[in-house]
Order: C-alpha cells, then sequence, then structure tokens
C-alpha cells in the first residue's frame, strides 16, 4: 500500500478519536481569547481524549508561553496541538530494525489476549518477505489452538515457514527447537508468538522467563527485540500493560493495534510521554498492508483532523 494510503488509512481509523476532540475543539474556540478559562477547558478536552494528565499538562504549559491572551482560532488551535503532540511523538518513532548478521534477529511477541499479538506477528513477516527477508515464525502460544491456526494461515500467505507443537506443550521447548532450525537453516528472523493469559500473571511470567532463559541457551544476546503489542481500544488500561510487563520482561518497544476501531487513539500519546519507549508500529486494519512504521508528523495531525 502507498504511503499516502496509509496515511488516509491512519486518518481514516483516527476519525473516531479525531471527532471526540474536534467536536470539543469547535465549541472552546471560536474565535476567542486563549484565557485561563479556555486553557482550562482545553486540558479537560486533552485528558478526555485520552491524551493523559502528563500531557495535558505540557501542552497547556506551551499554550500558555505562546499564545496566552492572543485572540486564536480553531484551526490555529489544531496546528499548535499537532506541533506539540508531533514533539512528544518524535523522540519515540523509531522502527523496528532487524539486524540481518544476527541470522537470525529474534523478536519475542508479548502482550494479552486479544490485542492482536498473533495477527501484528502475521503482518510483520509479511513485511519483512517483501522487503527481501526470510522469517520463520513460532506458535508458543500453545494453550490457544486458535493462535496456532491463525499463525499457520499467515505462514501460508507469506511463504514463512512455522514451528508449532501439540496443545498445552512446553512453550520454551518448541521456542528452543524454533531458534535451532532458524539458526542451522540461516533465516533472518524468528518472530515468536506468545501467550498473554494475565489472569494468572505469576504463571505467565515463568513462561516468558523461562522462554528467554533457553533462547539464550543459544544466544546470550536473544531476544533481541522484545515487542509489546497493546490494544488502542483499552485505553488507559494500555499504561497498566506496559508496567506488568515491563516488570515481566524487558520490553524494548510497543506496536499499537486497533486504532481503526478506537476512539482513544491518544493513548498512543500518553504512552510515549509516560515510558519514552519506541513505538515501532501502528495497526489501522486487518489487512497486511495496514501495520506501518509510527511517523509522529502523520499522526499528530491525523489525531486532530488537519
Amino acid at each position: 500500500m502507498a504511503l499516502g494510503g496509509f496515511f488516509s488509512r491512519l486518518k481514516q481509523g483516527l476519525a473516531r478519536s479525531t471527532a471526540k476532540l474536534s467536536e470539543g475543539l469547535g465549541t472552546v474556540f471560536v474565535k476567542r481569547k486563549l484565557d485561563d478559562a479556555a486553557l482550562e477547558e482545553l486540558e479537560d478536552l486533552l485528558i478526555g481524549a485520552d491524551l493523559g494528565t502528563d500531557v495535558a499538562r505540557r501542552v497547556i504549559a506551551a499554550f500558555r508561553r505562546s499564545r496566552f491572551g492572543r485572540e486564536v482560532s480553531e484551526h490555529e488551535i489544531r496546528e499548535s496541538l499537532a506541533e506539540e503532540i508531533a514533539a512528544i511523538l518524535r523522540p519515540v518513532a523509531i522502527p523496528l530494525v532487524i539486524d540481518r548478521a544476527l541470522k537470525p534477529h529474534v523478536v519475542l511477541v508479548v502482550g494479552v489476549n486479544g490485542t492482536g499479538k498473533t495477527t501484528t506477528v502475521g503482518k510483520l513477516a509479511q513485511s519483512y518477505t517483501e522487503q527481501g527477508m526470510r522469517p520463520m515464525l513460532a506458535a508458543c502460544d500453545t494453550f490457544r489452538a486458535a493462535a496456532v491456526e491463525q499463525l499457520q494461515v499467515w505462514g501460508q500467505r507469506t511463504g514463512a515457514p512455522v514451528m508449532a507443537a501439540p496443545a498445552n506443550s512446553d512453550a520454551a521447548g518448541l521456542a528452543f527447537d524454533a531458534l535451532t532450525r532458524a539458526r542451522a537453516e540461516g533465516f533472518d528472523v524468528l518472530l515468536i508468538d506468545t501467550a498473554g493469559r494475565l489472569h494468572n500473571k505469576a504463571a505467565l511470567m515463568g513462561e516468558l522467563q523461562k522462554i528467554i532463559r533457553v533462547l539464550r541457551k543459544q544466544d546470550p544476546s536473544a531476544p533481541h527485540s522484545v515487542l509489546l503489542v497493546l490494544d488502542a481500544t483499552t485505553g488507559q488500561n494500555a499504561l497498566q500493560q506496559v508496567n506488568v510487563f515491563k516488570e515481566m520482561v524487558d520490553v524494548t518497544g510497543l506496536a499499537v493495534t486497533k486504532l481503526d476501531g478506537s476512539a482513544r487513539g491518544g493513548i498512543v500519546v500518553a504512552l510515549a510521554e509516560a515510558f519514552a519507549m519506541p513505538v515501532h508500529a501502528v495497526g489501522v486494519g486487518e489487512q497486511a498492508g495496514d501495520l506501518r512504521a509510527f511517523d509522529a508528523g502523520d499522526f499528530a495531525r491525523g489525531l486532530v483532523g488537519l
């Protein structure tokens, strides 16, 4: 999909988030002075749009410095808001770069069930294949037959082999076997899908840590990337998920999915401000081309409806 096409998909995907902000901006700023009352209304609006209190305070402080007491139009406010949001997002808009010298670069994909982990693994496989790399997939969510089947469908679609095991098998053993094969056959990237049953956090933590331990028996530097997949529709709950997974494993970057189904796109900005962790990709739909490297400027302008 052309990048222009993706930007229009992103804008479309963010439409519900944008509507939330736009309606508010339209009522707050009809050619009025940017006084204390207007700034307070704007702050409430930003918090209501899931940007979080820290981001709201930061934006308001910037507006107070640069525009306080001036008469502003709604368009000016949108432009300024997009600039402020882009400034928060730029430092975290970092693509997930595969080191082809590693053969394979191991990407451990984590997140709670239902965030779109398995689909994200499939979309990444497609993207890497298109870039001329050879990916291999490991279906280490052995408790969910549907996850294994879904990954096998992506494997067929992308021509990537999928390592799977019988239901309820040891996920770490499967990860070990997948890395053995990926190294032997010279694959560029190994994408490991994992379980995400948070209701028993101790068991999940034990499983993820065991996967990492057995990978390191073969390659002390693995996994080279730990990608946490978050569902935008969960809003502020995504912040809690980052904290939980950071405690379990050394998360190196984020992918935010389902922005097309959410009025809470602002959560990406809240995540950037709270964790300053790379946001590698955003997803706006089911198709392979709907997961793309995160662009701060496009996202900020899309979010405020520019």
